[in-house]
């Protein structure tokens, strides 16, 4: 398990990485609606809103997002598009829409 301190580098590592860009073009890669994030992620619709018009929100709401797109595959980098990861365990073409497709806490 990782420390605490492990913990916040990584949240920071993800918080700088994932743009309100990156939630646009994921959504889209995963043909999901800002309601379907809502709910996948469990944020409100109204945070999704104005995170992709590039207003403040929450760090926690940008971890949630960030972290149920990453499941999904997704991997993000500054500047690029959303990619596809190959390393993730358990990852198939079919993972997209599997309920039970969630990184580990």
């Amino acid at each position: 398990m990782a420390s605490s301190a492990m913990n916040l580098i990584l949240e920071r590592i993800a918080l700088f990485q994932f743009t309100p860009t990156h939630c646009v073009q994921a959504r889209a890669m995963l043909g999901w609606s800002v309601d379907q994030l809502s709910r996948e992620a469990g944020v409100p619709v109204e945070d999704i809103q104005r995170f992709e018009a590039q207003q403040d929100v929450p760090e926690a709401t940008r971890l949630a997002l960030t972290y149920r797109l990453e499941s999904q595959g997704l991997v993000f980098f500054p500047g690029f598009a959303p990619g596809r990861s190959t390393s993730i365990q358990g990852a198939t073409t079919e993972s997209v829409g599997r309920g039970d497709f969630a990184m580990a806490d």
